[in-house]
């Protein structure tokens, strides 16, 4: 299965890939093309790819928001949240898959979009001063009753477009789809640090979006 949002990109480049091998010469050198058209086109459908993934049973168990490695698990200051929180995060390589899921089930109350840097995704200081999209999310009562947390998709060096697909007042049902971000990135959720919780990863373990638990609430 392919995102919605890559089509935009997929049709130009199978335009332009086409045209680029037509004009070529016959001959060694168009059926060089075609090799490498075929491999870029093949690239790009891969890259694109939604896999259908499955949460585990258990409405408390929040899983990972994308696909790659926790490179980043560590409690620090979140206004949006009014005070302490766990900030927990994924570097996603241009071979993981970006479509980015809710980790929990609930509404989203806002959805805030910050310019600023393309610094690598993995730089320490890109969570906080690259282009981000975030979004708050109130998850249901029968699952954590006044619980807010932030999900958090940050642009990286390569990684240079944002799509969240959902806007403030819809509901999120655990491991939706909602966006993604193309090529490399990161992605955050932040856990409020007042409510119970237990962390179920440590960094450097890999995660896959919508199905790998990366927390259990507690209360």
């Amino acid at each position: 299965m392919i995102a919605p949002w890559g089509w935009p990109v997929l049709i130009p480049v199978a335009v332009v890939l086409g045209v680029a091998v037509w004009v070529l010469p016959p001959g060694i050198a168009q059926a060089i093309g075609a090799v490498v058209a075929i491999f870029l086109g093949a690239f790009c459908l891969w890259f694109f790819r939604h896999p259908q993934r499955t949460p585990p049973v258990g409405e408390r168990l929040l899983v990972a928001p994308a696909d790659g490695v926790i490179d980043d698990l560590a409690e620090a200051d979140c206004p949006e949240l009014g005070g302490r929180a766990m900030r927990l995060g994924i570097f996603l390589s241009v071979f993981d898959v970006h479509v980015n899921r809710s980790p929990i089930a609930g509404t989203i109350v806002s959805a805030v979009h910050r310019p600023g840097t393309f610094l690598d995704a993995r730089h320490r200081d890109a969570g906080s001063r690259n282009e981000a999209l975030t979004l708050l999310v109130e998850a249901d009562a029968t699952v954590s009753p006044g619980l807010r947390l932030l999900v958090r998709q940050i642009a990286g060096l390569i990684a240079r477009r944002i799509i969240c697909a959902r806007r403030p007042g819809e509901h999120l049902i655990r491991g939706e789809c909602y966006g993604m971000i193309r090529f490399g990135s990161r992605t955050e959720v932040w856990l409020p640090i007042e409510r119970s919780h237990r962390i179920l990863v440590k960094p450097g373990d890999r995660v896959r979006g919508g199905e790998t638990v990366i927390a259990e609430l507690l209360a």
